[in-house]
């Protein structure tokens, strides 16, 4: 029958940067169609999706991969064989959800096939073992050639087979199809020494990183510190700001106090004048009530002066103060933005280590 498609959607394709194992990098320019396919051949199921001629995505689906749904449209899965991380863009939750359950499906179906295939090589090993010379003590089978599931989903170096079970193998019958299935496990046996190999030099760079992004987390806390200080500060600048104010409410009460008292003085001064018209003795006391006057200006010109320089120092204290306050809450916004980076890039190794 060959492979067949048996399901499709679209979503733009990522890539995890082989250099830094952080960012993701775009391996299609527009969304384009994603299949799982099914190999009756092999009996295996894999996830293909082509740009043009080129094959984007070529992973086969085992029973130790895990897709994980990082956002409401982004999901990711590890390859250990293509020893990578791939990452897809949906349109839509909807389309993430269908995608994920198909790939659950399709890896326990994996996972049945891989039973059923060890029951096949179990029973055809049967025969070969009782034929075997009776000082076989070591039955050589397709656990003890390739491990269990438990064992390869492990990132440890594969222990060799004991020395007797491999004499025991060479001196087993196995017939032509024997010989070709451990040709198979033994092939498979390099295939997941060559893998795990892969993934502990992808764990000790994990764990540089994670040490890096300590540190820099470490650095981001100090900033915080310095950033809640200046807060403080700001705090303090902005109880000045209510003393200045209180103190301009001052101004303005003695302003008007004054204007009324000159406006008592102006009545006055016309009263006097009637009375200097008719009575030439009073003006000596007009030259002094003039005077008085003179100077009353004069100082509600200088108190008006101190009220115009107050009410300016009150405006750049009030932008300098939202100045502040705008630039702390970018700051803080950068902040948090580094944290939830952070840890979501934490949350996926840890993710990455627990599949793995």
């Amino acid at each position: 029958m060959g492979e067949q498609p048996i399901f499709s959607t679209r979503a733009h394709v990522f890539q995890i940067d082989p250099n830094t194992k952080k960012n993701w990098v775009p391996t299609s320019k527009h969304a384009v169609t994603v299949s799982y396919f099914f190999d009756s051949t092999r009996n295996v199921y894999r996830i293909i999706s082509l740009e043009g001629s080129k094959a984007i995505i070529n992973s086969t689906i085992t029973p130790n991969m895990t897709f994980t749904k990082t956002s409401q449209k982004f999901g990711q899965w590890a390859d250990s064989r293509a020893n990578t991380v791939y990452g897809l863009g949906f349109p839509s939750e909807s389309h993430l959800v269908k995608f994920a359950e198909k790939f659950s499906e399709f890896k326990e179906a994996a996972r049945l096939a891989k039973e059923k295939s060890q029951e096949k090589m179990e029973l055809s090993s049967t025969p070969s073992q009782e034929s075997a010379p009776g000082d076989l003590q070591s039955p050589v089978t397709s656990e003890t050639i390739n491990g269990t599931d438990d064992d390869r989903g492990t990132p440890q170096t594969p222990q060799p087979p004991e020395p007797r079970a491999e004499l025991s193998l060479n001196a087993l019958p196995f017939s032509h199809s024997s010989s070709s299935i451990n040709k198979h496990w033994e092939a498979e046996l390099e295939a997941l020494k060559g893998n795990n190999a892969k993934l502990t030099a992808a764990l000790l760079e994990s764990t540089a990183n994670v040490k890096q992004w300590k540190q820099q987390l470490a650095a981001y806390q100090e900033e915080a510190e310095r950033l809640h200080t200046r807060v403080t500060e700001l705090e303090c600048v902005s109880g000045q700001t209510t003393v200045i104010k209180s103190q301009k409410t001052e101004l303005n009460r003695t302003i008007e106090e004054l204007e009324a008292a000159l406006r008592d003085k102006e009545e006055e001064l016309e009263r006097l004048r009637a009375e200097v018209e008719s009575v030439g003795e009073f003006r000596s006391q007009k030259d002094f009530l003039t005077q008085k006057l003179q100077d009353t200006e004069s100082r509600n010109q200088t108190l008006e002066f101190q009220l115009s320089d107050l009410e300016q120092r009150l405006e750049s204290s009030q932008l300098e103060r939202e100045a502040f306050r705008q630039s702390l809450r970018s700051l803080l916004e950068l902040l948090d933005t580094k944290i939830f980076e952070l840890t979501e890039l934490r949350d996926t190794l840890a993710k990455l280590l627990e599949a793995s």
